[in-house]
């Protein structure tokens, strides 16, 4: 008989995990995927043009219902679950239903950040993560409306050009002192704030927000030096934290998430998480990239075999408003390290290379992202690149070319 295996969250680790399972472990278990929100799975990294209106809402489904269907998974949409038993091994939804589980994945994502400052919970003031957010924010784009976006890392980027798209008036505050700081060094960063500028958004780097102003809807936004910037709709887009509450409330272990070994394990071995929620060696992993490789591993382990995640090496790759942006491993040299760098600010180019003893170690691509694969192959293999030094800032053929 196939061991009930419930997957609550139903999203794009989710998704993957239970592609993997129907690849490794056909057969061998009953699936249950549970999810708060009222549809199928979709694709959050397409909610940018989502919401400016250049895909429909069909464009974003991962899969279509038959899918699940021809894999046998039963699937509750719209039914959050409220609680873990984990004595009974059952969990408790929404409405009544119990469902028990041999085994039990945490797939539960992560939750938007939310400003705690004076107003910010006047109407008007929203996160940008779920396609219901995109039904609220929409309308008041095409209108033409002032919008102010708060956070200029991917997720606000991506809400600052799609509601410019849309027919926004948007202006992006962010606190550091230039975009994706994580992701980019200055003179990327420099590089992708003037495309980003050219499309329509205003910029304003080194702000940070006091309050919000308005008396039944926000009004404005004002700055910590004082200045007020109108705004009809604000959308808060600082980060996300995991969601790890019903995994606490279950007893299990949490710190920034909840916390699994190498086998993707918690403390209690029936009880699996992926994704964003989880905390892995005392990483947190906010990107797509890292689920899909824990959910091959954890698919091989629920098919019996011996399988270990030793972490994802962290990469960046979309686009933002039609600009190509790529980043992987250091950015910034370091003592010891070298950098060899293209630009071309006239085509909007700028590609940085950061060496480590001979070995790429570090990549920033801005404007053109061809050969991304190829780099972040070469920074993941730590194969020594010297005799590549002169053709690599010019992508794999010449590299290859080079070889031969």
């Amino acid at each position: 008989m196939a061991e009930p295996l419930v997957i609550v969250g139903k999203g794009m680790a989710a998704t993957r995990l239970v592609e993997e399972l129907g690849q490794q472990a056909l057969g061998r278990h009953a699936i249950a995927v549970i999810g708060e929100e009222p549809r199928l799975a979709y694709n959050r990294i397409l909610l940018s043009p989502f919401l400016a209106g250049e895909i429909a809402a069909n464009d974003l489904e991962l899969k279509p219902a038959a899918w699940w269907r021809a894999r046998g998974v039963s699937t509750f949409y719209g039914r959050a679950v409220t609680a873990i038993d984990r004595a009974a091994r059952t969990v408790a939804l929404a409405g009544g239903l119990c469902l028990p589980y041999g085994k039990l994945v945490l797939a539960t994502g992560s939750k938007p950040v939310r400003l705690a400052c004076p107003g910010a919970e006047l109407p008007g003031i929203q996160t940008f993560r779920e396609m219901s957010d995109v039904g609220a924010m929409r309308p008041q784009a095409e209108r033409g409306a002032r919008i102010v976006v708060i956070g200029g890392g991917l997720l606000g980027l991506e809400a600052a050009t799609g509601l410019a798209r849309a027919g926004g008036r948007v202006t992006l505050v962010h606190l550091a002192d230039r975009l994706m700081e994580r992701q980019l060094d200055a003179e990327g960063a420099a590089m992708l704030a003037t495309a980003i500028d050219y499309r329509g958004v205003e910029i304003r780097l080194n702000s940070a927000t006091d309050h919000f102003i308005g008396t039944d809807k926000v009004e404005g936004v004002v700055l910590s030096d004082g200045s007020v910037i109108p705004a009809e709709l604000v959308v808060v887009a600082i980060g996300v934290r995991p969601n790890a509450d019903l995994a606490r409330a279950a007893g299990l272990s949490v710190e920034r998430g909840i916390l699994v070994d190498d086998r993707l394990a918690t403390e209690d071995p029936d009880i699996f998480g992926l994704g964003e929620c989880i905390q892995h060696r005392g990483q947190v992993y906010g990107l797509v990239e890292p689920a899909y490789e824990q959910a091959r591993v954890l698919a091989a382990g629920l098919a019996g075999k011996d399988a270990h995640y030793a972490g994802s090496l962290l990469a960046t790759n979309l686009k933002v408003s039609g600009v190509g942006v790529f980043s992987a491993g250091t950015v910034e040299a370091d003592d010891g390290c070298e950098t060899i760098v293209l630009r071309d600010p006239d085509a909007g180019v700028y590609r940085k290379f950061v060496l480590r003893e001979g070995r790429l170690v570090g990549c920033i691509l801005v404007g053109e992202t061809q050969g991304a694969l190829f780099y972040l192959r070469l920074i993941r293999s730590g194969q020594d690149v010297s005799a590549l030094r002169t053709d690599l800032p010019f992508g794999e053929s010449y590299c290859v070319r080079e070889a031969a």
